[in-house]
């Protein structure tokens, strides 16, 4: 798996470190068990504060995305994700509210934001089912 942060970005640097791990997991790309590399190591590696590698994946761990033993180091969560339930489901209305929200004050339609959720959706569903791109 290959990070790819964007430096000039207005999202900050741990959020995409995070975004990317997520999406290395979704597409299969990182299965249940595999190692990361440590905070030090992936700080060094991609070029950025180890703080930053650390805020990151003490996220992750929280979210059930990853797992941090001391002596055997940052794996992803060998059990994988939990399944989404209430709780997450409410998180999704709550971040895509504004998305929608800026969308109507755009005059996006409706269809064209619905097909551009399904694109992406499929994107990694693809990925998932491992058909090629």
């Amino acid at each position: 798996m290959f990070i790819h942060l964007d430096f000039e970005s207005e999202e900050p640097i741990y959020t995409q470190l995070i975004h990317q791990i997520i999406e290395g997991i979704a597409k299969k790309e990182l299965l249940p068990g595999d190692p990361l590399p440590s905070v030090r190591a992936m700080a060094a590696d991609i070029g950025i504060n180890l703080h930053t590698v650390n805020k990151a994946y003490q996220h992750l761990k929280q979210e059930g995305f990853i797992l941090i033993h001391r002596q055997k180091g940052v794996v992803i969560h060998p059990e994988g994700v939990s399944k989404a339930d209430a709780t997450y489901m409410e998180k999704v209305k709550r971040k895509l509210r504004p998305f929608i929200a800026e969308s109507i004050c755009r005059q996006v339609s409706e269809e064209d934001f619905l097909k551009q959720c399904q694109e992406l959706f499929s994107e990694f569903k693809k990925d998932k089912e491992g058909d090629a791109k």
